[in-house]
């Protein structure tokens, strides 16, 4: 679980990084936009997955437990 979190956030910052090269470009804006918006559902499902309830669980560590 905590390899595919770490590759989920690797990839939405080479895509933050990537959307900003094609904005400065000039080019491609539609394309660009997209990626942003796909960086961010990534960072927010990273979010969901790792952020404790209020009794101190999380779903990535009740997934560590199940291992």
């Amino acid at each position: 679980m905590n390899i595919a979190l770490s590759l989920v956030v690797l990839t939405a910052i080479a895509l933050v990084v990537g959307a900003v090269v094609l904005l400065r470009r000039g080019g491609h804006r539609k394309q660009a936009v997209l990626m942003l918006v796909l960086a961010a559902v990534m960072i927010g499902n990273a979010v969901i997955v790792t952020l404790p309830t209020p009794d101190g669980r999380s779903l990535s560590g009740e997934a560590q437990k199940g291992d």
